[in-house]
């Protein structure tokens, strides 16, 4: 079902996606209203909960609020993930239905336009030349995976940086202590 191949206007197409994207995300903001309401006790439920990305997206929600919702339509990989933010951290209806029916909409302009475009000159390149646009492809998800696995050895290393500077200067002031206590004595 793929919408490059709907035989409908854009403002169909449009309205079909619209309509896909209230469900979806609205479904996702109910379940993090539940979850706050004790699914949390379900094993999975807690796992996700508890993971990272999760805690990223409600703190994310909890200092910019509705915005954050609204921008999350444009963000590829944190949609799902910051509208059960906002169901879970109890952001009120009045608040999250503007930013969904915002972001929302923007995500269906987005998508029954600019996306439909896209998903065709991908399916014509690779009418014209199957292998060109395989390798291409290819070589772009080898370059993001680098560039990811290198933000995360980044990240690590300026962690235990933190780490090594805590403990040296919880040391250095170990040490002095001592000194200050045998001087007294």
């Amino acid at each position: 079902m793929n919408p490059a191949n709907w035989s409908l206007p854009i403002a169909v197409t449009w309205l079909i996606l619209f309509g896909i994207i209230l469900a979806r995300a609205g479904g996702t903001y109910l379940l993090g209203r539940l979850a706050r309401r004790g699914m949390r006790r379900i094993e999975r439920v807690e796992r996700i909960m508890s993971g990272p990305k999760y805690q990223r997206a409600e703190a994310m929600i909890e200092r910019f609020g509705a915005p954050v919702i609204a921008l999350s339509f444009l963000m590829v990989g944190v949609q799902t993930v910051l509208n059960l933010a906002a169901g879970t951290s109890g952001m009120s209806y009045r608040r999250y239905i503007p930013a969904l029916v915002v972001g929302g909409s923007l995500w269906a302009l987005i998508y029954s336009t600019v996306g439909l475009i896209g998903f065709t000159a991908l399916a014509t390149a690779y009418e014209k030349s199957p292998g060109l646009t395989v390798g291409l492809g290819a070589c772009f998800v080898l370059a993001i995976g680098g560039l990811l696995i290198g933000l995360r050895k980044d990240e690590r290393k300026d962690e235990r940086k933190g780490e090594t500077n805590d403990a040296a200067s919880g040391d250095t002031a170990g040490g002095g202590a001592a000194r200050d206590g045998s001087a007294a004595n």
